[in-house]
Formats: structure tokens, sequence, C-alpha cells
């Protein structure tokens, strides 16, 4: 008996420390060595006919700062395609967008979510590339030229832009943003062994060719679509110089409802795209994908579960280093919850902040999983308040375009 437990506990402890840290270094090493090979590679200028569409739900409080920052990209008028689409909106966007001649809007009544309302925005694509963008984000002005650039090589399927998050005076803020770096760190190494797992949806590109319609339960759409192509053989393309910047949720509890739909549609992705789990086609993809993806949204979460009543056993019949251990394990969970409290009333404690998103990711893992099995997380979700557009962000944001 004492003999399981200890080969369940460290085997436990090795698929979260391998989930959590050691891909990132194995990534990271494989990344290094492969980007010697390729030094001195350089791309051309390239400014083919794009598209950019901006799927917008009720944004009109924001509509016209982001047909702004649309019309302010460094990119030839004549050869960029700028669309909106507001299926479903009741704010009258249309008064905001016939100001903009250069705008075409597609607008119905209906509101069918995001899928569907991408999907119908491409019936009116005439370009060879398609470029999609959230109306909460800003761009940096080479966005379009740094993006497209890519698509001179014919393997390249998709190629995806950065997110940075505003991190704004808050916790939810310096949370999202902390683990945006890590997870832009593990985008560039898998980019630069062979392809991303995941484009983010609020900067986007695809081949207009390759685009194919998602289902209208789709919740993760940008993941859906980018994994599809990479599905087909194709490689997507992760390009930090085209970033879209966006504010952080106000508060955990938002972060928290929105990571809670992200893991939900983890599961239903894993479920659609079962045969990238089969590495007899794709081996380095089916790898990636396993280590990057599949095991944060389903055996490590469990595993950290497991942790705590396979430890509290040992620390019973063995002490030692069990006991301390399991005593670290509660105080970890300790200050995510009291971290959680205090920013309910307001307070923020920022040296609490990595036990506290840590343990908030995990158990959205769960929270989603059970979303997912009762079919009960819509595709038109209701989004989580968000500092849209704030003096400070405006500012943050200038200063962001300025240095790129």
């Amino acid at each position: 008996m004492e003999l399981f437990l200890k080969v369940c506990f460290w085997t436990a402890i090795s698929v979260v420390f391998y989930t959590y840290i050691g891909y990132g270094i194995v990534a990271w090493v494989w990344a290094k060595s492969l980007s010697k090979l390729r030094k001195g590679e350089a791309l051309a200028p390239f400014e083919p006919e794009v598209t950019l569409i901006v799927p917008a739900y009720n944004e009109a409080c924001i509509l016209e700062s982001k047909i702004k920052d649309c019309l302010a990209l460094s990119y030839p008028a004549a050869k960029l395609r700028i669309m909106f689409i507001t299926d479903g909106s009741t704010d009258k966007p249309e008064a905001i967008l016939a100001k903009y001649p250069r705008i075409q809007h597609l607008h119905i009544a209906t509101r069918g979510g995001k899928s569907l309302a991408e999907n119908r925005a491409m019936e009116h694509v005439r370009t060879p590339f398609v470029i999609f963008t959230d109306c909460n984000t800003y761009l940096n002005r080479e966005a379009v030229r740094e993006m497209v650039k890519h698509y001179q090589d014919p393997a390249v399927g998709a190629v995806s832009g950065e997110k940075k998050v505003m991190t704004l005076d808050s916790l939810s803020g310096s949370g999202e943003g902390l683990y945006w770096k890590y997870e832009s760190f593990l985008k560039r190494c898998d980019s630069d062994i062979h392809s991303l797992m995941g484009a983010a949806g609020e900067l986007v590109s695809f081949r207009t060719s390759l685009y194919q319609p998602l289902e209208a339960d789709t919740i993760l759409d940008d993941f859906v679509q980018s994994l599809r192509i990479v599905e087909k053989g194709y490689k997507v393309v992760y390009e930090p110089q085209a970033f879209a910047m966006e504010d952080p949720s106000n508060s955990m509890a938002d972060e928290m409802k929105r990571k809670i739909r992200i893991c939900a549609g983890g599961w239903q992705s894993m479920v659609r795209l079962k045969s990238l789990l089969l590495p007899f086609r794709q081996p380095v993809v089916t790898f990636l994908y396993i280590s990057h993806r599949v095991l944060r949204w389903s055996l490590t979460p469990a595993l950290l579960a497991l942790l705590l009543p396979l430890n509290l056993g040992l620390a019973y019949l063995q002490g030692g280093l069990y006991t301390w251990f399991f005593v670290a394990q509660l105080l970890f969970y300790a200050a995510a919850w009291v971290a959680w409290l205090a920013d309910a009333k307001g307070h923020k404690l920022k040296p609490l902040l990595v036990p506290l998103y840590f343990t908030m990711m995990n158990v959205a893992v769960f929270a989603g999983f059970l979303r997912y099995i009762r079919k009960a997380q819509p595709a038109a979700w209701e989004k989580a308040e968000r500092n849209i557009h704030t003096p400070a962000a405006a500012a943050f944001a200038q200063d962001m375009r300025k240095a790129s």
C-alpha cells in the first residue's frame, strides 16, 4: 500500500511539474536549437489584399475608437478591406458605422454567436487572406504587414498575433498579464519548433481558402479554426510583432467566469480535434498539442486534486518530507483563498497572486468540464465586464504603438 501511494504521488508530481515547468524547458531548448539552424532567414516585404473583420456585439460605446484604430493601420488602403459584423446588436451600431464609408457593415437582427457571425462574414470575403480581431482591442500600426508576410511560405495556413494585457492597477490585470507573458513564451517556442497550438482570437489571420465554417455551438472559434488548419498539414505561425492590446477583467470573479468558459471550450475542442491525439500522421504536432494544451485541460488538474489525499496518506505513514510537503500544499491553497476573499472585498494582495491565479485556473477546468457535459456553456455568452478603453488604457496603448 505504501509503495503504491509513493508511485502515485511521485507520478503525479512529475506530470504536474512537466505540464507547468518541464515542457517550457523542453520547448525552449528544442526551439533554440532549431533557430540556430534557421539563422539568417528573412522575409521580404509582402502586401497582398487583405480583409480585416471585426465581430462586434453591442459594442457601441467603443465602436468608434475601434474604427479609428483600424483606419490607423499602416497598410495600403486600396489593399485593406475593413468589415464590421454586428449581428444581434441592439445599440444601433449602424448610426456610428454609417459615418465611415470605407467600412463595410454587415448586420442582421438575429444573434447567433461569434462563430456564426464569422461564418457569415466569410461569405463576403474576396481577398486571399483574412484577419479577425476583437472589438475591445488596440492593434499596433504594423500588425497587418507583420502578419501577412508569413504567407510567402505556402506551408503557412494561419498566423496568430500576440495578446498583450494592459496590466492596470488590479489583481486580475496582474494575474492575466503574468499568465500571458508565460503563454506567449510557449507560443513562440511552439511556432519555432513547428506550429502554434491554437491561435489567439484577439488577432488571428487565415488563408481564406482554408477557412472551414464552424459549428454554431463552437465555444473557442479561434482555437478550433486554427487547429483544423493544422490537421490539414499546414502550420500556424506566431508573430509577436503583430499584437492586440486588451484591458483586463474587472475582478478575479469576472476572470474566473472567462476561464470557465475557456475550459468548457477546451473540453469541446479536445473532442472535436481528437485526430490530433493520434501521433501516426503528425507526431510532432501530437507531442506539442498534448504537452501544451491537453494536459492542462484534463489530466494535470485531476492529478493536482489527487495530490492532497495521496500526500496526507504518506504524511501519516512516513512523516518527514511528506509532512512538510503536505503543509506546503495547505499553505499554498490557503493563500489562494485569502487572496480571493480579499479581491472580492476590493483589496489587492499581489504577493499572493501566483497561488491565486494558479488555483483559479485549475478549479476552472473542473467547472468547465461540468458545463461541457451538461451542455450549459452557450457559444453566445454574456461577456465578463472589462475596463474597456479607460484613459489609463488608452495612454498605455498609445505608448505601445509608439514603441512598435
